[in-house]
């Protein structure tokens, strides 16, 4: 029978029944630097055809060309280049994620080979004043 592992953050508060060998997989991923970790659910996005987004529902509300119109409100931030301060850059990470130094670090040196999530459904004026303070310190960043 399945061992049950609880989530840190419930969805809920049910308990997920996770395998012996899903136990092994998490805890193999608990080891993992996030750069890694991020390259590896790349991989498996572009093995299964599949995404580790969260799925977003679309209101159905009068007509399709008034929705189409609508303005965005929420974005994702992606760390797309470091520029030349990158202690500045760690340190907006560290203050935006609330992640530790060496996390932080590594995401930051992540970006260096590919863009890096940094921030998930910021409001707009939220999204705008984060992009400013990276692009003060050199970095280039995309609001998505």
């Amino acid at each position: 029978m399945a061992d049950e592992i609880k989530p840190a953050s419930p969805a809920g508060g049910e308990k997920i029944p996770v395998s012996e060998d899903g136990k092994k997989m998490i805890e193999i991923i608990k080891g993992m630097k996030i750069a890694d970790l991020n390259n590896v659910v790349k991989a498996i996005e572009q093995e299964f055809g599949v995404s580790a987004q969260a799925p977003v529902a679309v209101a159905a509300a009068g007509g399709a060309a008034g929705n189409a119109a609508e303005e965005k409100s929420s974005f994702n931030i992606e760390l797309k280049e470091v520029g030349a301060k990158k202690i500045e850059v760690i340190k907006i990470v560290r203050d935006l994620t609330g992640k530790g130094l060496k996390e932080a670090k590594d995401l930051v040196d992540a970006a260096a080979a590919a863009p890096q999530m940094v921030k998930e459904n910021a409001k707009k004026e939220e999204a705008d004043e984060i992009k400013k303070k990276f692009e003060a310190a050199g970095a280039k960043v995309e609001l998505k």
